[in-house]
């Protein structure tokens, strides 16, 4: 029997952002986008919810310093992403479309990078109390 443990990490983050395609007119994009479209931007409180899965190393317990996954969400979401306006002031938005899918899918490329591939990761983002997104999906 395996001893596959998940662990999870919440963090919160603030930032505003404006869905747009480029590519379509002000008709189309408020058509799909509502009042996400809004030309003058408008913000969400994100929750982020990083879970890692894998075995506890045998000899500290930990599956993963929890002290230390904070540090890396801090350090490589928080300070990319807090108090911005994600398609002004981020270049993963630039030319991406912040929509919760993307904005998880980004995190996810970035926290994957600095944890060990030997554990599972996903991504929770919650943009609203109600609406949430997970990647990858399973």
């Amino acid at each position: 029997m395996s001893n596959r443990v998940a662990v999870f990490r919440k963090e919160h983050f603030n930032a505003a952002h404006r869905l747009h395609n480029p590519a379509w007119s002000d008709e189309k994009n408020f058509s799909v986008f509502g009042k996400c479209n809004n030309p003058n931007y408008h913000g969400h409180n994100y929750d982020l919810i990083v879970k890692v899965v894998g075995e506890p190393d045998p000899q500290t317990g930990y599956l993963i310093d929890l002290k230390m996954l904070s540090d890396l969400v801090k350090e490589n979401v928080l300070q990319k992403f807090d108090h911005k306006n994600l398609n002004l002031d981020t270049a993963e938005f630039k030319d991406l479309n912040p929509t919760a899918e993307n904005i998880a899918i980004v995190i996810y490329n970035i926290l994957r990078e600095k944890i060990n591939k030997k554990f599972d990761l996903q991504i929770r983002l919650y943009e609203t109390e109600r609406n949430f997104v997970e990647y990858p999906a399973n």
